[in-house]
């Protein structure tokens, strides 16, 4: 029993570590940037089908399958973040939200490729708990650094205000689509990781509601907080997992929780935003 346990716990951890990567790059598109986000499972779906189809077609060692994940959903998001961060607030995230769908529609009717919703099978595990970890502290520290580097105070200015960021001389459209695209990668990186971690994905598995789920992480543990993208991400994703025990009733309990942080700390745990999304 015991060893079951600790197997169970390992598992938590090792998706804990996969989450916080991903809501990383979220954090820099949304939280620190100020770009609302509703298609980041998008990116994530790209990273994940990019590693799974290399490795399993083309044989390409794991690192190479990583670097290639991230590399693709980084040029994803400049793709989209050309013609599409002109836009703001509503207007963005239904447009990204819209991504999210195409991306996940592309993958389901490009059977050649991706099996359609069968999804690819027997993908090579390689996400020990171990590895997980590194590269999620590895990727706080990179974000750490870039968001009290000049181009992360660039990148909070125009999240503070944008007409005024521009007047400063902050060629806005260029940092944000740089921005796009580094935390597009990190979702292209977490993608990979969870497709060699569940060794099976399908298109279901990156629908709007991972996208949702992704915000929820990041707004519970406070937007533009890297010790906020951890606390909401282990929240999220071990409190439906403690509450098993509950059965039916654990995603009411879940929801309870949410509802209760949401009204007494708006701005998240460790946010000094406020949320109005």
């Amino acid at each position: 029993m015991s060893q079951i346990f600790n197997s169970y716990l390992l598992q938590i951890i090792t998706i804990c570590s996969i989450n916080i990567i991903i809501v990383a790059g979220l954090n820099l598109v949304t939280g620190v940037t100020g770009q609302l986000s509703l298609g980041h499972a998008g990116f994530m779906s790209v990273g994940a089908y990019t590693a799974a189809i290399l490795m399993m077609k083309a044989g390409l060692p794991f690192f190479f399958a990583l670097i290639a994940a991230a590399a693709s959903a980084a040029l994803a998001g400049l793709c989209l973040g050309l013609p599409l961060l002109r836009l703001r607030g509503d207007y963005l995230a239904i447009a990204t939200l819209g991504f999210c769908e195409i991306v996940r529609v592309v993958f389901l009717y490009a059977r050649s490729l991706t099996r359609g919703a069968v999804g690819i099978s027997g993908i090579p595990y390689h996400t020990s708990v171990g590895l997980t970890i590194i590269i999620a502290a590895l990727s706080l520290i990179f974000m750490y650094n870039l968001e009290n580097s000049r181009f992360g105070l660039a990148l909070k200015s125009i999240r503070e205000d944008e007409l005024a960021a521009e007047m400063m001389g902050i060629n806005v459209i260029k940092y944000k689509i740089i921005a796009f695209a580094i935390g597009s990668a990190f979702a292209g990186i977490g993608g990979a990781l969870y497709a060699c971690r569940m060794t099976i994905i399908t298109p279901a598995d990156f629908g709007f509601m991972k996208s949702i789920e992704q915000l929820c992480m990041l707004v519970l543990g406070g937007m533009g907080s890297l010790m906020g993208v951890v606390v909401g991400v282990v929240i999220l994703t071990a409190v439906p997992e403690l509450l098993r025990f509950a059965s039916e009733y654990r995603m009411v309990m879940y929801g309870l929780v949410m509802v209760m942080i949401m009204a007494y700390r708006p701005q998240g745990l460790f946010g000094k935003i406020k949320v109005n999304i």
